[in-house]
């Protein structure tokens, strides 16, 4: 199996940087797995489970937010608003953040207000999934 160059930037850091077999990002219609050679591609992110296949053999998994992945001659870069590792999530603060974004979809709200509403408690949720390896905490 070939390796490539992955990049994934959050907002606040360099969530990852270097080689690996594959990437499974999640978007709107599901899991798109990426290996070596792939197309070219650009793609629109959607918060959930990212998953990287290291060198090693290993998985590496992180929760991400919106963002975008583009595939360019064999390097893959991924920019999205927020990257954490599952044990860095705060689950508190999560859950906090899911029942305010309920909360703000049950009032009257501009389209602009509602979108944004929506994507809080997609993220929300998202961190709250995949925080820990068991599924059961959503």
């Amino acid at each position: 199996m070939e390796s490539f160059l992955v990049k994934v930037i959050a907002c606040d850091r360099v969530f990852y940087d270097g080689k690996c077999y594959q990437v499974t990002i999640p978007l709107e219609d599901g899991g798109k797995g990426i290996m070596a050679h792939h197309e070219n591609m650009v793609f629109s992110i959607e918060p959930g489970q990212l998953r990287l296949l290291l060198e090693d053999g290993i998985w590496q998994e992180g929760v991400v937010g919106a963002g975008f992945c583009q595939v360019v001659n064999n390097r893959v870069t991924i920019i999205v608003d927020t990257a954490e590792y599952p044990e860095e999530v705060d689950i508190r603060r999560a859950n906090e953040a899911k029942e305010r974004a309920k909360e703000q979809l049950r009032q009257k709200q501009s389209i602009q207000e509602y979108y944004r509403s929506q994507a809080s408690l997609a993220r929300a949720m998202a961190r709250l999934r995949y925080s820990t390896k068991d599924d059961i905490n959503v």
